[in-house]
C-alpha cells in the first residue's frame, strides 16, 4: 500500500457534513467528501461523473490534526426569490492545519492525483470557495500504509488521527462519502470512522476554560 499526503492549511476552512437550511456548520477536521471534491477539482472531473467518484471513494481516507484551529461564526444576509432578506449562520475553522492521506495499492492513480494537485484543472478550496489553501497542497507519496504515513512526520503539536475504520473495526458513522456532486441533486452515503489520540498529545479538558474564568478571590464569595 502507498499513501498520498496532502497539506490542508489556510486562514479559513469549512468542512460541512450536516448543514441544513440557513445554518452551515463545519466539522472539526476535513471531511472525506471535501477532500474527494478537492481531488476531483484538481483532476477536472465533472460533477455528474459518478464512475470517477466511485474510484476516488475507494481510496482509504484519514486525517492528522496538526492544529485544531478556532471555531468562528459568520453572518450572511441572503434573499429569497421574493427579495425577502434573512440571516444565515456559517461556521468556519480559523488558523487550522491538517494533513490528509489517501491510501491505495494503485500507485499510478496516486501519482496521477499528485500531478493534478500541482497543476489543477479547477481552483482548489478548503471546503468552500471562499477558503483557498495557503502553500502547496501535495506533500508526497509515502510507501507506508495510511496510519503509518500520517504518524511518520507528525509535529509535536499534532493531537489526533481520524481514519476510515478497517473492516470489522468499531467506529462512528459519518455521512460524507460523495456519490454525486451534481448541483441539482447531491448525494452522499455513510462510512465508519475511528479516532486515535496521538501519543503525547494532551487530551482536551472542557472544564479548563471555565475554571480559568472563575474568580477565586474573597470579594466574589
Amino acid at each position: 500500500m502507498s499513501t498520498l499526503l496532502l497539506r490542508l492549511a489556510g486562514p479559513m476552512q469549512s468542512w460541512g457534513t450536516d448543514s441544513k437550511f440557513d445554518v452551515r456548520r463545519t466539522g472539526r477536521e476535513p471531511s472525506k467528501s471535501g477532500v474527494i471534491g478537492l481531488v476531483a477539482a484538481a483532476l477536472g472531473i465533472a460533477r455528474q461523473d459518478r464512475q470517477a467518484l466511485q474510484t476516488l471513494n475507494g481510496l482509504r481516507f484519514g486525517v492528522r490534526v496538526d492544529r485544531e484551529g478556532a471555531l468562528l461564526r459568520d453572518y450572511h444576509i441572503a434573499r429569497t426569490a421574493k427579495d425577502v432578506a434573512y440571516v444565515t449562520h456559517r461556521y468556519y475553522l480559523s488558523d487550522a492545519e491538517f494533513v490528509a492521506g489517501l491510501e491505495s495499492d494503485d500507485r499510478a492513480l496516486l501519482a496521477q492525483i499528485a500531478q493534478a494537485l500541482q497543476a489543477p484543472v479547477f481552483p482548489l478550496y478548503l471546503g468552500r470557495r471562499s477558503c483557498p489553501p495557503v502553500g502547496r497542497v501535495f506533500l508526497k507519496i509515502s510507501d507506508e500504509p495510511l496510519e503509518a504515513a500520517l504518524c511518520a512526520d507528525a509535529p509535536p503539536g499534532a493531537t489526533r488521527l481520524v481514519l476510515d475504520a478497517a473492516v470489522g473495526e468499531p467506529g462512528g458513522l459519518v455521512r460524507d462519502v460523495p456519490l454525486s456532486f451534481d448541483p441539482a441533486r447531491r448525494e452522499y452515503t455513510y462510512r465508519r470512522v475511528t479516532e486515535r489520540v496521538l501519543h503525547g498529545a494532551a487530551e482536551h479538558d472542557p472544564m479548563a476554560e471555565l475554571e480559568d474564568a472563575i474568580c477565586t478571590c474573597r470579594k466574589c464569595f
